[in-house]
């Protein structure tokens, strides 16, 4: 087969001559052997032995001098860390699965039981652990056939497969991804077939999957199948629906016309690939694949305009918290996530050249110090055909940013604190903690942002004296009001 020569990691043939000392069979086995044969690096090893993988793994900790054991007897395996390399070691096993259940019943069994579990033939594959000589490798599945090809195939009939443990289909989506492999047509019937299995999977499990294919270097080679296979839509149904809704674009004064119609969702997973290229934070990509994700609840159509879907980005925005609490996601992920699909049309609409410094400053504020990464998800955002239009309109973007960097020099913005804070409010004011306090911190960041005042204390101060009355001897006293995003709508040619 046409791959990397086999290196093995040096441990490995030290717990092969432990192994051959206390008279038992060990192996190395599923990911690590897959990747080593690839020359891709792999962190983890995991052995199988045939017999108790726990005592294994104490005898290892005393002769190689690990970590302390970590095990857990309910499962038969234990984890402990060897010269810096974390290894997990259990005993050879065959397991059996209810029908409306994914986990199973464990029993012990051959290397051949072990190997036949596994989720795709590449990933059954075992090198025989022994002191010296060449490697010993176990392919009973054919899966240094499925390297070569760089296909996923299951090593039983991909129901079975499946059905035992519904998970191993997104697992299909996100090795596709990972390895760029191509997945066995089989395979993607069973998934179309069985798709609805994967709700008896944990919600914490289908999470993991996911963000592990999103982490990916081009995400879009595992999503896009999962959603044409018809996956997506019962672990991601908002992403789902974004398939099918068309985009149209206009005639501009300068003659650029573009009447290509465009779907969302693969408009999104264009916007998601584009980001990867530029970054790896996983929830700066999940804002893009949220940033257009209410555009099916707002749209409609203007003659002579074309498709509109105005108010998307803040309906998009309050679907951030369900999103993110149904699929047990990181809540303190979730403000820069919504602040990103509420903020992404802000940018495009200052290019501009008549856009005031007022707005201007008040893009800096709102973004704040995630302004970097929203200028990412912007720049990706450009996903037309037309070079002409990606040329002009990243070229904008770059006049764009001298222009706030000028403003930010000036007024710094982008890492606010209030030139006068609520202390200082109540001793000028004579007043104690209330709704009063809010109003005029309000007043001082209007009045910075518009420009009336530069950021300074000395200059809010002053203004703060005299604003006060007027703002205290008000016959009604509301809480302050919350700013809103100044959005307009983004030129529809840039979704072509």
């Amino acid at each position: 087969m046409r791959m990397k020569q086999l290196i093995l990691h040096p441990l490995l043939p030290k717990l092969g001559e432990l192994a051959s000392e206390l008279g038992i069979d060990a192996y190395v086995v599923g990911g690590y052997v897959r990747d080593a044969l690839l020359g891709r690096e792999t962190k983890d090893i995991d052995v199988s032995v045939a017999g108790d993988g726990i005592a294994f793994a104490h005898e290892a900790q005393k002769a190689l001098h690990g970590s302390q054991v970590v095990a857990f007897e309910k499962f038969g395996t234990a984890r402990l860390t060897i010269d810096g390399t974390e290894c997990e070691f259990v005993g050879t096993r065959r397991e059996v699965y209810e029908k409306n259940s994914r986990k199973p019943r464990v029993e012990i069994g051959t290397i051949e039981d072990d190997l036949r579990r596994r989720d795709f033939t590449v990933n059954a594959l075992a090198i025989r652990l022994v002191p010296g000589g060449e490697p010993q490798i176990i392919d009973p599945f054919g899966g240094l056939a499925d390297l070569d090809r760089r296909l996923l195939r299951t090593p039983l009939d991909p129901m079975t497969t499946f059905s035992e443990d519904p998970l191993r289909m997104m697992r299909a989506f996100r090795f596709a991804a990972q390895l760029e492999f191509d997945i066995d047509p089989a395979a993607l019937e069973a998934v179309r077939a069985m798709r609805d299995r994967i709700a008896i999977v944990s919600m914490e499990r289908v999470r993991d999957e996911f963000l592990k294919t999103l982490a990916c270097a081009k995400p879009s080679v595992g999503l896009i199948p999962m959603q044409e296979n018809g996956l997506m839509e019962f672990i991601f149904p908002e992403l789902h629906h974004l398939a099918g809704v068309d985009q149209r674009s206009i005639e501009y004064p300068d003659g650029v016309k573009n009447f290509h119609h465009k779907d969302v969702f693969y408009h999104t997973m264009k916007v998601l690939d584009n980001l990867s290229e530029v970054s790896e934070n996983i929830w700066l990509r999940f804002g893009a694949l949220l940033h257009d994700i209410a555009k099916p609840k707002t749209k409609g159509f203007v003659e002579g305009t074309g498709w509109t879907f105005h108010g998307h980005p803040e309906k998009g925005a309050r679907m951030v918290k369900p999103i993110f609490r149904r699929m047990k996601l990181p809540l303190e992920a979730m403000s820069f996530v919504k602040k990103m699909v509420i903020l992404h049309l802000r940018p495009i609409a200052l290019i501009n050249e008549k856009v005031t410094d007022a707005a201007v400053r008040r893009l800096l504020f709102d973004a704040g110090r995630d302004l970097d990464d929203l200028l990412k998800l912007c720049r990706s955002d450009i996903t037309s055909k037309n070079p002409k239009l990606v040329k002009r309109y990243l070229r904008n973007y770059d006049v764009l940013v001298q222009r706030m960097n000028e403003v930010e020099s000036r007024d710094r913005l982008r890492n606010w604190q209030p030139p006068v804070d609520g202390q200082t409010i109540m001793e000028v004011c004579g007043i104690g903690p209330g709704i009063a306090v809010g109003i005029l911190k309000t007043r001082i960041e209007d009045a910075v942002l518009d420009g009336v005042i530069p950021n300074e204390h000395e200059a809010a101060l002053a203004y703060l004296k005299e604003i006060k009355d007027e703002v205290l001897n008000a016959p009604e006293q509301k809480k302050p009001r919350s700013r809103k995003s100044q959005l307009d709508s983004l030129p529809k040619d840039l979704e072509d």
